[in-house]
C-alpha cells in the first residue's frame, strides 16, 4: 500500500510540474504573439516596389530632356546575370542619356518615427560616369516634368566617374538648401547587386547600411554643415600662467656623484705597444694613442621622474556657441509625397529594384536577407558571363589580328609591284633619253 501511495504521488507530481511547463510555454508564445502584434501594428511599409508586373501603373515617365533627344527610358529586365531570373527590376537602356522617373507615395511625415530608405542596384554596364541615386520628394511634384532641377528632400545613393570619384551621396534638404554629408563615404563598384539604406532616426542620429552592413553613422548636428556647431573653442583661452604641462621633470634630490666631472672622456690605450721602428731621436717620444673611456658617461644629467603637478597637455576649451540655436525638428523632412529615379549615364544598364520606404530597420534587414538567398547564384551567373565575354572578345581580337594580318601582307604585294613598275619606267625612260641624246 505505502509503495503504491507513493507511486501515485509521484505521478501527480509529474503531471502537476508538466501543467507548470505548458501553462509556461502557452505564456510564453501569447508574448511572442503580442509582441509581433504590437511591432506590426506600430511599425509602417509607407512605399514598396519590386517592380512586378503592373509596376507601370505606379510610376511616371517624365518628359524631361525629351524634347532634346537626350531623355532615356527604362526597361522591365532581369538583367544578364540575375539571383532569380523572375525577379525583375528596371534597367537603363541607352548610352549617354537622362533618366527621370517617379512614383507617388501616400504623404508621410517622419516627425517623431524612424524613416529608413532602402533599394537595390546592380551596375552590369562599365559606367564610366554616372550616377545610381534615388530621391524623396514633398510638395507638389509635376510627374511629367521631373528632372534634375525639381527640388528634393533627400537624395541618397551612388555617383560614379572614372577611377576616381566612387562617392556615396546623402544629401538633405533643410529650409529649403541642399546640405550634402560632409564624410567622404564611398560607394560599391561591382557587377553585383547591392543594397543601399539609409536610416535616419528621431534623435537625428543616422546610419548608412550597404549589403546590412553599417558603413557609416552619427548625427545631423555634426556631420552636416546644417546648423551652427553646438561648442566652439575659445579662442579668447589661455593657457594659464601656472599650468604645468611637463610630464617628466629633473629628480630635485639627485646629487653628482663625486669625481663624476674628472672622468676623462678618452684614455691611454693600454693594449698598445711601441712600434719596432719607433726611434725617439727622430719620431719624439712616443705615446700610446687614445681611446674611448668605457667609464665615462657624458656631462651629468639628473634622472627624470614623474611630475607630481603635471595637469596633461594644455588644450583650448569648448564654449558654448552664442550662434547655436537648436531646432528639435532638425530631422524631420518636409512631408514626402513622391520617390524618384533621376541620373544620367555615360554607359546604361543599371537594374533598379526593391525599393522601400518604411520606419521598421528589422524589415528592411529581412528583404536584404531574402533578396540575397540567390546572392551565390548570381555570383555564379556572372562569373560564367564574365568568362563568356572574355572569350568572345579572345575571339574578336584574334580576327582582329588576322585581319590586320591579311592587310599587311596585301600591302607588301602592292609595294613589290609599284617597285617593279618604278624600275621599269626608269629603265625605260633611260633609254629613250640615251636615243634623245643621240640624236641630239
Amino acid at each position: 500500500m505505502e509503495e503504491h501511495a507513493l507511486a501515485s504521488s509521484a505521478f501527480a507530481l509529474k503531471l502537476c510540474n508538466g501543467s507548470r511547463n505548458k501553462l509556461r510555454l502557452m505564456l510564453l508564445l501569447v508574448l511572442l504573439l503580442f509582441s509581433f502584434l504590437t511591432r506590426s501594428s506600430l511599425s509602417e511599409i509607407i512605399f514598396e516596389d519590386r517592380f512586378e508586373d503592373g509596376w507601370q501603373s505606379r510610376w511616371v515617365k517624365s518628359d524631361w530632356k525629351k524634347s532634346e533627344g537626350k531623355a532615356g527610358s527604362f526597361k522591365h529586365a532581369a538583367g544578364k546575370w540575375p539571383g532569380d531570373p523572375d525577379d525583375k527590376g528596371i534597367q537603363t537602356s541607352a548610352d549617354a542619356k537622362h533618366y527621370a522617373i517617379s512614383a507617388k507615395l501616400p504623404e508621410f511625415s517622419n516627425k517623431n518615427r524612424t524613416l529608413v530608405l532602402q533599394y537595390s542596384i546592380r551596375f552590369e554596364q562599365e559606367i564610366e560616369c554616372g550616377g545610381g541615386y534615388i530621391k524623396l520628394l514633398s510638395g507638389f511634384v509635376n510627374q511629367k516634368k521631373f528632372g534634375g532641377d525639381t527640388p528634393y528632400s533627400l537624395m541618397f545613393g551612388p555617383d560614379i566617374c572614372g577611377t576616381q570619384t566612387k562617392k556615396l551621396h546623402v544629401i538633405l534638404s533643410y529650409q529649403g538648401q541642399n546640405y550634402p554629408l560632409k564624410k567622404d563615404l564611398e560607394c560599391e563598384t561591382d557587377k553585383l547587386t547591392h543594397f543601399y539604406t539609409f536610416i535616419l532616426r528621431p534623435d537625428a542620429t543616422y546610419s548608412v547600411l550597404i549589403d546590412n552592413r553599417e558603413r557609416d553613422s552619427g548625427s545631423m548636428y555634426t556631420d552636416w554643415d546644417i546648423l551652427p556647431p553646438r561648442k566652439i573653442k575659445d579662442v579668447k583661452a589661455k593657457k594659464p600662467a601656472d599650468w604645468d604641462d611637463r610630464e617628466y621633470i629633473e629628480d630635485p634630490n639627485e646629487v653628482k656623484p663625486e669625481g663624476y666631472d674628472s672622468i676623462p672622456k678618452e684614455i691611454p690605450d693600454t693594449k698598445a705597444k711601441e712600434p719596432d721602428n719607433w726611434d725617439d731621436e727622430e719620431d719624439g717620444v712616443w705615446k700610446p694613442p687614445k681611446v674611448p673611456n668605457p667609464a665615462y658617461k657624458g656631462p651629468w644629467k639628473r634622472k627624470k621622474i614623474k611630475n607630481p603637478n603635471y595637469k596633461g597637455k594644455w588644450k583650448t576649451p569648448w564654449i558654448d556657441n552664442p550662434e547655436f540655436e537648436d531646432d528639435p525638428d532638425l530631422y524631420v523632412l518636409k512631408p514626402i509625397k513622391y520617390v524618384g529615379i533621376e541620373v544620367w549615364q555615360v554607359k546604361a544598364g543599371s537594374v533598379y529594384d526593391n525599393v522601400l520606404i518604411c520606419d521598421d530597420p528589422d524589415y528592411a534587414k529581412q528583404v536584404v536577407e531574402e533578396v540575397f538567398a540567390n546572392r551565390e547564384i548570381e555570383k555564379e551567373a556572372f562569373e560564367e558571363a564574365e568568362k563568356v565575354r572574355k572569350a568572345r572578345e579572345e575571339e574578336e581580337a584574334q580576327r582582329a589580328r588576322e585581319e590586320g594580318e591579311r592587310r599587311r601582307k596585301e600591302r607588301g604585294y602592292d609595294r613589290r609591284y609599284r617597285d617593279r613598275y618604278k624600275d621599269r619606267y626608269r629603265r625605260d625612260r633611260r633609254d629613250y633619253m640615251d636615243d634623245y641624246h643621240d640624236e641630239l
